[in-house]
């Protein structure tokens, strides 16, 4: 992300209630290229961070009916802060990459560690581009994925790879998260639930316990230095 076109500052940061729902902390970035809208649950004293975001609609809640809210509470229990952010501009694939890459500035310029992203169907592709782009990403969560824009996973090693997908999903069928897992570089990994569709409400209690035990697990193997080239 070199070109002009594929920058983006920070110009200013306010703080206020959450945008949506009762937990957390509403930020606002203003940037040069428009504001956009976070939910930080914060964790006293942190020095771990998770960024999520959802789908080509944006919004904050995720899969698996509020799934991410109820994660972030999870983690920040255990010491880690996290961002949810929307989208300034939903389905325009380069905007919503440079919106991860606001977040994982964010992390970086408060003295956090490289970050975990994670990301629901469209937002399962701009993770894996966010990741492979920065420098500050140890590990991509790839939930329900589509494959345009998830070519980069090709650039994502040695981060490590979640992709998650359900079996029953009639909007990005299963083989989406097959051939990204094909296209990556260990370390990878490809969970696969029988019955579940696209929002994987089906498996939500059993992807929850996943995301649990694989974030901090994930943010406390540091990455090699010969990754640190972007």
């Amino acid at each position: 992300m070199t070109e002009q076109r594929h920058r983006i500052s920070i110009r200013d940061l306010a703080k206020g209630p959450p945008h949506e729902g009762e937990l957390g902390e509403g930020l606002m970035f203003h940037t040069d290229r428009g504001d956009l809208r976070g939910i930080l649950h914060e964790a006293p004293e942190a020095g771990q961070g998770v960024i999520m975001v959802c789908g080509a609609r944006g919004g904050f809640g995720g899969p698996g009916s509020g799934m991410y809210t109820r994660l972030a509470e999870r983690f920040r229990e255990q010491g880690i802060t996290t961002l949810r952010l929307d989208y300034r501009n939903p389905n325009e694939f380069v905007d919503c990459v440079l919106d991860l890459m606001v977040g994982i500035g964010y992390f970086k310029s408060i003295g956090h560690a490289p970050v975990v992203l994670m990301g629901h169907s469209f937002g399962g592709a701009t993770v894996i581009a966010a990741g492979a782009s920065s420098d500050h990403v140890c590990g991509v969560v790839s939930l329900s994925p589509q494959t345009y824009g998830a070519n980069m996973v090709r650039f994502l090693s040695p981060r490590r790879l979640l992709v998650v997908h359900g079996k029953a999903d009639t909007r990005l069928p299963y083989s989406c998260g097959v051939q990204i897992h094909e296209w990556a570089s260990e370390p990878k990994e490809l969970v696969l639930y029988d019955g579940a569709e696209h929002r994987l409400d089906e498996c939500r209690e059993e992807l929850e316990e996943l995301l649990f035990q694989w974030v901090p697990s994930t943010l406390s193997e540091p990455l090699p230095d010969e990754s640190r080239a972007s």
